[in-house]
């Protein structure tokens, strides 16, 4: 199941916890940073200019192949953005089967996951698609996400439409959803509207706390009346310590410009650790910026550190 995937990454085992590390078990590659929603509590609301430009090519298919030749096992074909805005994600994900990955996974907010692009990822060889989940109706919509509300019936009927061509392939893809745990009557909403339109069409759905994400979120929590979690402490049911941050450890995050970035939720770089259009994968993974902040982190001091914010919430 998911939850096992997304535990077995989020524990920092023995062989990670130092300095210098063999390759990540997982990374996630960010083919575009755009996206169509404006989320009140997405890192990607702090982005002043948002990106154009998408992944170069010769540099994903290159650091993909180096990434397998380190034993990374698992690849996420996306960050931040939103990748099925991406015009040849069907041909990044074959890519990247085609160089050995066991496991190829994407995450979406469903508006633009079409049967069509749906089905052809799924015949490229993806092994988990994701749907995210985090608004009760229409009006809730609208507000969380900043976008018109007919986005929202789009990604149920693309969630729907995505159980039927994987049954009917048949596709050997995992269906997934997440949600947000809100409070009060909103959880009930959710709960309600879970039940009708995304538990049966889905093999797992899970809860997730409301990150901080970097300590970006933060700068409009009071106007959307929450207040998030320090750091990413995975999902609800099996939460992490904030430090050391599993993120800087067990996951690499690389940007659609090619920076490895130490953060889950690094919308304008400022955790960046190594540029992988200059040097190697392993490289970056292991560069000198990289092994300062996870020594901070394994003494559980990251004061005057990019992620002093994060774990202010502590």
């Amino acid at each position: 199941m998911i939850t096992d995937k997304i535990d077995n990454i989020t524990s920092i085992g023995p062989e990670f916890r130092a300095s210098f590390l063999p390759a990540p078990k997982s990374v996630k590659i960010e083919l575009t940073g755009r996206c169509n929603y404006r989320c009140g509590f997405c890192a990607l609301r702090t982005r002043t200019v948002q990106p154009k430009s998408d992944m170069d090519w010769d540099l994903y298919t290159r650091l993909v192949l180096e990434m397998r030749q380190a034993d990374v096992e698992e690849l996420g074909m996306f960050y931040l953005g939103e990748s099925f805005l991406f015009d040849w994600l069907p041909e990044a994900i074959r890519f990247a089967k085609s160089a050995g990955f066991p496991y190829v996974f994407l995450t979406t907010n469903g508006s633009c996951a079409t049967p069509e692009m749906v089905e052809a990822c799924m015949a490229a060889g993806l092994d988990s698609l994701k749907f995210s989940m985090n608004n009760a109706d229409e009006a809730q919509f609208t507000k969380v996400a900043g976008v018109k509300a007919k986005l929202w019936a789009d990604a149920i009927a693309n969630l729907h439409a995505a159980r039927k061509i994987r049954d009917q392939g048949p596709y050997d893809c995992g269906l997934y959803a997440s949600s947000i745990r809100y409070d009060g009557e909103q959880q009930e909403k959710m709960e309600a509207f879970l039940e009708r339109d995304v538990i049966p069409y889905v093999d797992e759905h899970y809860w997730l706390p409301l990150y901080s994400m970097g300590s970006l979120a933060a700068r409009r929590e009071k106007e959307l009346g929450y207040r998030p979690i320090a750091g990413n402490q995975g999902r609800l049911g099996n939460l992490r310590e904030p430090l050391p941050c599993w993120s800087a450890f067990t996951e690499g995050h690389i940007t659609a410009s090619g920076k490895l970035s130490a953060c889950c939720f690094d919308a304008d770089e400022r955790w960046a650790m190594a540029d992988l259009t200059e040097v190697g994968f392993m490289d970056g993974w292991n560069s000198e910026s990289f092994q300062r902040l996870r020594a901070a982190h394994l003494k559980k001091d990251v004061f005057g550190t990019p992620c002093e914010e994060c774990v202010a919430y502590a």
